[in-house]
């Protein structure tokens, strides 16, 4: 329990009123690297925990230019007219030269970001694994406290942001292009076995055929994959972010995911694995923390990158001298 003195109390409260400030500055304490902002963010989401959980949570990936915000911001305002109260969490590439990031979701997201039924947050990525917000799964738990019951998390699409945001989500959905040619040959097999559904984006005016061109190539390669459950097999959809063609019958797919998987106790199971993933991910950021914030390493740290580089000292005997001031 927190105490009655601690500031997470009234901040709590507000959140649970569903102020929209406070849930911006309490998402912006769980973000922040401080101690201090650190233990009073751990206290505020433990005293939010019971009421977290009741979401659906979908994570959305694609290739760049494949439409993604377009299509949040179409399937957000669809989810917002029938009585949803949604929340997209934009993760945005951070520079890995300034750590600077552009968040400009709420731009490409023009109707969410004025429907007073639906809260945006970009976070920049922090060079974290794959481009997934070190502090996405706080500001998630945080959106569901405040009442929102439907989580999207949009991820930048490169790397392994892929498994990243799969292990923060109930379901994970795929958006392709409809030049299945080249596209398909360039498909990982990683994210074909990731995916609970693919969706063909852009089937609007001329790109109508090829999408369903797409979408039956699609389902020809999934064809060779043992689905990842027997309760489902991966579908693949149609759509138009731009004319919000297809939204209906894809967030129906959705649905009947989430139904069929909290009925067999899946989900639960799933966000339990996930919990102890995060766990870890937490002990390797603390980590690399000391590692940028300790006085000592941060000037040792230099001359160990100049010896190996210069060929002086073997990577394998820094890497132990970095180790042993770690104490490990």
């Amino acid at each position: 329990m927190v105490d009655s003195s601690s500031p997470a109390d009234p901040l709590g409260d507000a959140i649970l009123a569903g102020e929209r400030a406070a849930l911006a500055r309490a998402i912006t304490l769980a973000e922040s690297r401080r101690a201090d902002h650190r233990e009073q963010a751990q206290a505020l989401i433990q005293r939010l925990l019971p009421h977290t959980g009741r979401a659906i949570r979908v994570g959305i990936t694609g290739v760049p230019g494949v439409g993604k915000s377009t299509t949040i911001d179409a399937l957000g305002t669809y989810l917002t007219g029938r009585g949803h109260k949604v929340a997209v969490l934009a993760v945005d590439p951070s520079s890995t030269r300034t750590g600077g990031s552009i968040l400009g979701d709420k731009t490409r997201m023009a109707r969410l970001a004025v429907d007073p039924n639906a809260y945006i947050r970009p976070s920049p990525s922090s060079g974290t694994l794959g481009g997934v917000a070190a502090k996405t799964r706080e500001t998630m738990l945080l959106c569901e406290a405040a009442g929102f019951d439907v989580i999207l998390v949009e991820t930048v699409g490169v790397g392994q942001s892929e498994t990243a945001v799969a292990d923060l989500t109930d379901f994970f959905l795929v958006l392709m292009l409809p030049n299945a040619g080249d596209e398909l040959q360039g498909i990982k097999k990683g994210i074909i076995e990731l995916a609970d559904m693919i969706a063909v984006n852009k089937a609007d005016g001329d790109g109508a055929t090829p999408a369903r061109a797409a979408a039956a190539q699609y389902k020809a390669a999934l064809h060779i994959l043992a689905p990842a459950s027997p309760l489902w097999s991966t579908p693949v959809v149609t759509i138009s972010g731009l004319t919000g063609l297809g939204l209906d019958a894809l967030w129906s797919k959705v649905g009947e995911h989430h139904a069929r998987f909290e009925a067999k106790g899946l989900i639960a199971e799933k966000r339990r694995k996930q919990d102890v993933k995060w766990m870890w991910a937490i002990v390797q950021d603390r980590l690399q923390a000391k590692l940028r914030h300790d006085p000592a390493l941060k000037a040792r740290t230099p001359e160990l990158e100049a010896a190996v580089a210069a060929g002086r000292l073997p990577p394998t005997a820094a890497a132990e001298e970095i180790a042993r001031a770690l104490g490990l």
